[in-house]
């Protein structure tokens, strides 16, 4: 049966999965990618990754149409510095040691040590404020007429220090979780599963009489459980994997009676064969050719990355094959499950800061200021009008250009060379991408499954720190978190007793956990309260 599978034809597989390494590429010398610029125009420099959909296509910034279309609409030449792949917090962290600071940076400011307060305070990012207050009327508009993005975007002492990106709609924030293949469960006679058992039962079919090598894949990097930590199996237990509010209390889901069990549901799939036996190193190429080849048949990911991008390859060996969307998991049939992705209104990651370093700050606040505007609104999320998208009645209709590319490329791919709407970046997005975006039912179908949970009663908002709190929170989970990866892949493998838990709970006290759920509890009251917060400007 697998066998059937691998002649898929590694070519397509391959460009689906090329990865970039890092280099420093000069600004285009196209007349298209800055034709609006002067000669004399300064030249910024970007620092950023680039996008998975965009690099299996293009291995650079500038051959990226959009990126091309950005610098001629704004007439702000630009110098991409791209780190290696998956390498981005490692390498942010070399440069800014450096001392040699581009322009701007495109990064998770959260996971800096310290938080956005403490990049201020080192000197490396500027506070915001006034140049927002000056140069960029879009995105001041739209904070004003959105005060709860706005406070997400700020530090505890009123200081904006990135341009955003934003998914203000609730049905943007929904896109990933359980996909199984649905026509080897017709033919083993079984339902889509919504219980733990029937997990059980589905995957030891999937191995058993399937001979599937690892019946469920899941991502391993850049954490052993990245996968799952959006609720998939350890949600089921009424828990996660970090931090989480029950009852307007915030918990660390590792410390929890709820994580013993899931470690223990684990522990045992991983010896009875059911999950990948390599799970800790899965990446994207791993899982992506694990689906397309049949070596799994069931795994976590996106509505578009994963059932968008798997299934028409699948389809051109066996065009019976289906995917559908699994409901996140709970014990108890008919339960609604507690836990599931669900995304931050305010994006972790995309968020743009300017460096102390740039002599150009003015010309990099427009530029930025460009995807809040309604042109560049349009430009980010629906690429250029006439050749990827159409106005159809007033209403954005992509092209065939992105929806039927005549070079072969998936929807994900091709919207990743002329928009940012499939991925992170200086906008806000726009529901009209995804609701054309997701061409398939199946597609369609996964994010009303993946959407009912009661996720958003448990998700913590994007709070706003002093540099002393986002200081000591980051020193203490740089080792609580080092600590529970390292024992939850040592209690699933079977090397430490799962007896041994409660004694693994008095190590994460002794590793100050207790004092990290203070510090966001205290900052999530304040969040909750405003007016009696350090949030005011």
């Amino acid at each position: 049966m697998i066998n059937k599978y691998v002649a898929l034809g590694l070519t397509a597989v391959l460009a689906l999965l090329l990865l970039t390494s890092c280099e420093r590429n000069e600004a285009s010398s196209s007349s298209d990618a800055g034709s609006a610029a002067s000669s004399n125009s300064p030249v910024l420099s970007y620092w950023a990754e680039l996008n998975g959909n965009a690099a299996s296509t293009k291995s650079t910034f500038q051959e990226v149409p959009f990126f091309q279309e950005w610098q001629r609409r704004t007439g702000v030449k630009l110098q991409f510095i791209q780190p290696p792949t998956n390498q981005a917090k490692e390498a942010v962290n070399v440069m800014l040691a450096s001392g040699d600071l581009p322009d701007m940076i495109e990064y998770e400011w959260n996971s800096y040590p310290g938080g956005p307060s403490k990049a201020i305070n080192d000197g490396y990012i500027l506070r915001l404020n006034d140049v927002i207050d000056q140069y960029a009327p879009n995105l001041k508009a739209y904070l004003k007429a959105h005060p709860d993005i706005d406070k997400q975007i700020r530090t505890a002492d009123g200081s904006y220090y990135m341009f955003p990106f934003i998914r203000n709609e609730n049905e943007l924030r929904t896109y990933q979780g359980l996909i199984i293949r649905k026509d080897w469960l017709d033919e083993l006679g079984l339902p889509v599963p919504t219980t733990i058992d029937e997990w059980h039962t589905v995957l030891t079919a999937f191995k058993n009489k399937k001979g599937v090598e690892a019946p469920l894949i899941f991502f391993g990097v850049p954490s052993p459980l990245s996968g799952v930590e959006n609720g998939s199996f350890i949600g089921a237990y009424g828990v996660e994997k970090g931090f989480y509010i029950d009852g307007g209390n915030v918990k660390f889901g590792p410390m929890e009676p709820g994580y013993k069990q899931f470690l223990t549901l684990f522990r045992d799939w991983y010896n009875e064969g059911l999950i990948d036996r390599n799970f800790a190193a899965v990446d994207f190429e791993t899982q992506d050719m694990s689906m397309i080849t049949g070596r799994s048949g069931a795994s976590i990911w996106n509505a578009g990355a994963g059932i968008g991008t798997w299934l028409p390859v699948i389809r051109q060996q066996d065009p019976k094959a289906e995917l559908v969307a699994a409901p996140y998991p709970v014990l108890h049939k008919g339960d609604r499950p507690e836990f599931g992705q669900r995304a931050l209104q305010v994006g972790s990651s995309g968020g743009v800061a300017i460096t102390t370093a740039s002599k150009h700050v003015e010309e990099a606040v427009r530029m930025l200021d460009y995807g809040y505007s309604t042109e560049g609104h349009m430009l980010f999320n629906f690429g250029i009008e006439g050749l990827s998208y159409k106005m159809k009645d007033g209403y954005p209709t992509y092209t065939d250009l992105i929806l039927n590319n005549p070079d072969k490329l998936a929807p994900s791919q091709a919207l990743a060379m002329y928009t940012r709407a499939s991925y992170f970046g200086p906008f806000v997005q726009d529901t009209r991408y995804m609701e054309q975006y997701y061409t398939l039912p199946e597609q369609k179908d996964a994010v009303r499954i993946w959407s009912d949970t009661n996720a958003d009663q448990h998700q913590l908002p994007n709070l706003p720190m002093t540099d002393k709190e986002s200081a000591e929170l980051s020193a203490i989970m740089q080792d609580v978190t080092t600590y529970v990866d390292e024992m939850s892949l040592k209690f699933i493998y079977g090397i430490e007793p799962l007896d041994s838990f409660d004694a693994f709970v008095e190590q994460l006290n002794t590793l100050n956990i207790g004092r990290a759920i203070q510090i966001q509890q205290a900052a999530l009251d304040r969040y909750n309260n405003p007016s009696s917060s350090l949030l005011a400007p």
